[in-house]
């Protein structure tokens, strides 16, 4: 782990120009833990001794913005490139359990940096007195463990949103929870419920995409469940179905580790099979089925990023993913190109290829190599069928337009659509080459069939 910080310039200049006018300031926080860690931070905060009005007289010549001013905060901007500045403070009760009922300016670094939520985040340093940490926050860092500054149900308290960040740092860094900040987060977990879902949709987004995802779904599926309750039901469900050797739950863990790290691809993978525990059914010989599992998943998906102000194209392309990824595509070019038809886009297909390795990969052992082996020999249509130029999904995508129809004889209108719409069902059938020619003399047939010229 690396003991000094290379500040960018903006960095240094800001922190110099505090101390030439008397005062002290530190970078703190995020930017100070990734940098330890030897990683690129993506922002950089400042706190300070002086007083916020201070602050802009400091730097009156530049542009500072009053972002945050009751609690001390305000943001300059350097080069476009906007820094938060923050007085040392300290706060009072959290009535809210988010935000501080009022906070109370102190002259003291430590005192400042024993308000903040985890020993990783609570470091601070500048280039005159290097690095600086009360709180044994390198040696978490050093030992991968995320635990709260103080008392764990007093951190959680203040402030309920740290329940979810501590996970999520956890789960991006591929650390561990220390014991008792673990044991405080389940048992406050309720206090979750009186957060914005905007806040626990931005925090969740990253969670799931984390290193240590898996495993804080695993160790945490009663947090999750606070804003995604039907975790709860596939918690210990059985299949009992030759195909499975896991519950829902674990099928869906062990499918998640297959997953790469696209955000759309994750959730689909975590509500694919979400939807089981409602639809469960056995037959004479006592196997389990899930028929129709799939609509309800897509259901539950929908309802869940709804509610979580997901945002909507994101929401539709995992209700997409999930009604889609048990349907069978069988390898031909007919079905491969039908496939990407009924999903609305290549991309999109890709995705579904991929939600469906993390579902087969999650099955019974002796299964895997066939459906893997299936879905690898349908990629490789859908790779030929895109070298070749040949991967016609959309009436755009056909060799001929709307204004070679006109050119034909046929009035502006439905009709023209419903021809365009004809063609491209021929293509996807592969009884028509897209092919400039053959769909022109072919669109000739279909008008003098349909009666429409004129």
């Amino acid at each position: 782990m690396k003991r000094t910080i290379l500040l960018p310039d903006d960095v240094k200049y800001i922190i110099d120009t505090f101390y030439n006018a008397g005062y002290k300031a530190y970078a703190v926080g995020g930017c100070v833990r990734d940098s330890l860690m030897g990683n690129q931070p993506n922002d950089w905060d400042i706190c300070t001794n002086a007083l916020p009005d201070e602050v802009k007289q400091i730097f009156i010549s530049h542009n500072i913005i009053d972002t945050g001013l009751k609690h001390g905060t305000v943001t300059l901007l350097i080069n476009n490139i906007p820094y938060e500045i923050t007085t040392f403070r300290k706060e009072s009760t959290y009535s809210d359990n988010r935000r501080p009922d009022s906070v109370e300016f102190v002259s003291s670094l430590k005192e400042d940096l024993s308000r903040r939520d985890f020993t990783v985040n609570a470091i601070a340093y500048n280039h005159y007195e290097g690095i600086i940490d009360y709180f044994s926050g390198q040696k978490d860092l050093q030992r991968g463990i995320i635990q709260t500054v103080g008392n764990a149900d007093t951190r959680f308290n203040e402030d309920a949103l740290r329940i979810l960040r501590g996970i999520r740092f956890a789960s991006t860094l591929g650390f561990t929870l220390e014991d008792k900040t673990k044991e405080s987060i389940h048992s406050n977990k309720s206090l979750l419920e009186n957060i914005a879902v905007e806040r626990i949709w931005i925090e969740f987004k990253k969670l799931i995409v984390g290193k240590n995802a898996v495993q804080i779904l695993r160790e945490f599926p009663d947090v999750i469940a606070v804003f995604i309750p039907d975790i709860t039901p596939m918690i210990g469900f059985k299949q009992n179905n030759p195909m499975h050797c896991y519950d829902v739950w674990e099928h869906t863990l062990h499918a998640l580790d297959n997953a790469n790290n696209d955000l759309a691809v994750r959730l689909s993978v975590l509500f694919h099979d979400m939807g089981k525990p409602q639809t469960y059914t056995e037959d004479e010989k006592g196997i389990g089925h899930f028929y129709g599992h799939s609509k309800i998943s897509k259901d539950i998906a929908i309802k869940t990023l709804t509610a979580l102000k997901s945002e909507i194209k994101l929401r539709d392309e995992v209700a997409t993913l999930v009604d889609f990824h048990d349907r069978i595509i069988n390898p031909t070019e007919k079905s491969v190109k039908r496939a990407i038809f009924k999903i609305g886009s290549p991309q999109l297909f890709e995705r579904l290829i991929l939600v469906k390795l993390c579902d087969v990969k999650a099955q019974i052992p002796s299964v895997i190599d066939e459906r893997v082996s299936a879905i690898k020999n349908v990629t490789e249509i859908y790779n030929r069928l895109q070298k070749d130029d040949r991967l016609v999904t959309t009436v755009k995508s056909l060799d001929i337009s709307g204004n070679d129809i006109i050119l034909l004889g046929v009035k502006r209108g439905k009709a023209i659509g419903n021809l365009l719409n004809e063609l491209l069902e021929l293509v996807l059938n592969n009884k028509l080459n897209n092919n400039h020619k053959e769909l022109l003399e072919m669109a000739k047939n279909l008008i003098n069939d349909m009666e429409i010229k004129g």
